[in-house]
């Protein structure tokens, strides 16, 4: 289907489906949408509007008193993207005319023509928003209402933890293959050999997965140590490292690695789709041990593991993650990604491939 007949595409409430140009399948896109995605920081929305695209949908997203607006990034007069505006008591105001949108996306006064009786059509198309983890979500088809619309991640509240929130990454890749990568145990002694892997540990034990209501759940128990190389001194001899993966379909995972002496890690790893080819990554994480330190190497090892993952997976081919299990070859230690790409499959994705 051509992206202008996607774009004329209806819901059932009459409203544009599918963004211009979409670069996903009618089918796909109308599979991933209802779903929450991160496409920002909330430390990064405060007094200017600030763009994002997800699913190819163009949005803005800016904070009043009433707290964070995501909406279409299109002023509704001669088409200017809002985020190039700016923000004055409460209203985001278009750079081009000054026309002015209150934080329910209604507008609110046409600076040419002030007494002007306003239609209720010049209204943004909005968004449903939550804030959480650091990061503001939205759903472009979607329910506020939704009770678990985004990763259950406890420890992010708990006072025993420290929150920490690093930059994102940027992937000229598809979120599924991104996603895969990060669940993936075999690849640590390989790809993963400058940070924390060890050539010389390359076997996977067998390990258990199961399907979760929300996606899966893998208990991977190795002798392959979590902490950074010059660190590696700190993991006792004997130790087993638990890392529990728990996947929330479509592109979230949550990840706890236990550490030694009762300490735990918790990485959320939230692929955000810019396109079918383009993935932005957030991934928070938080700690109950080595509270006191400074984060500057946390950062950087994070951004070291994720940077390692980026070269694999921007060069994978076919870009898009094959949902038939029959298209590329399996090993006892893909259990997790095979169980991950059934889950998909049964969201209604293309069975083939995927973005």
């Amino acid at each position: 289907m051509s992206a202008a007949i996607a774009q004329d595409r209806k819901n059932q409430n009459g409203s544009a489906v599918y963004p211009k140009g979409c670069t996903f399948s009618p089918t796909d896109w109308t599979a991933i949408a209802p779903f929450w995605y991160p496409v920002a920081f909330s430390h990064e929305v405060k007094d200017q509007p600030v763009a994002a695209t997800l699913l190819d949908q163009r949005l803005v997203i800016w904070r009043t008193a009433a707290g964070v607006s995501v909406a279409n990034d299109i002023c509704l007069h001669r088409g200017v993207p809002l985020s190039m505006g700016h923000l004055k008591d409460d209203q985001i105001i278009c750079k081009y005319h000054g026309f002015h949108y209150d934080a329910t996306g209604q507008c609110s006064l046409i600076p040419a023509n002030p007494q002007a009786s306003i239609p209720s059509k010049l209204c943004l198309k909005t968004y449903p928003v939550k804030e959480a983890y650091g990061l503001v979500w939205t759903t472009l088809a979607g329910s506020a209402d939704d009770e678990d619309a985004l990763p259950f991640f406890p420890e992010w509240t708990d006072a025993d933890y420290q929150q920490i929130v690093p930059d994102s990454i940027s992937l000229e890749a598809a979120a599924g293959r991104q996603m895969e990568g990060f669940l993936d145990v075999a690849h640590f002694a390989w790809i993963h050999a400058e940070s924390f892997g060890d050539r010389s540990n390359p076997i996977v034990p067998r390990y258990d997965v199961e399907p979760t209501p929300r996606g899966l759940r893998a208990n991977y128990l190795s002798t392959v140590s979590n902490f950074p190389k010059a660190l590696q001194h700190r993991a006792p001899d004997d130790f087993e490292w638990l890392r529990v993966f728990e996947v929330f379909l479509p592109f979230s995972a949550l990840l706890r690695v236990s550490f030694p002496n009762e300490g735990r890690l918790c990485i959320l790893n939230a692929a955000s789709p810019i396109s079918a080819r383009k993935t932005r990554v957030f991934s928070p994480l938080c700690r109950n041990f080595d509270k006191d330190q400074p984060l500057e190497p946390v950062y950087e090892f994070n951004y070291q593991i994720f940077n390692e993952d980026k070269e694999i997976v921007e060069a994978q081919y076919p870009e898009d993650l094959p949902l038939d299990l029959r298209a590329e070859t399996h090993i006892q230690a893909d259990q997790t990604s095979i169980t991950y790409r059934k889950g998909l499959a049964e969201l209604g994705l293309s069975k083939l491939y995927t973005a």
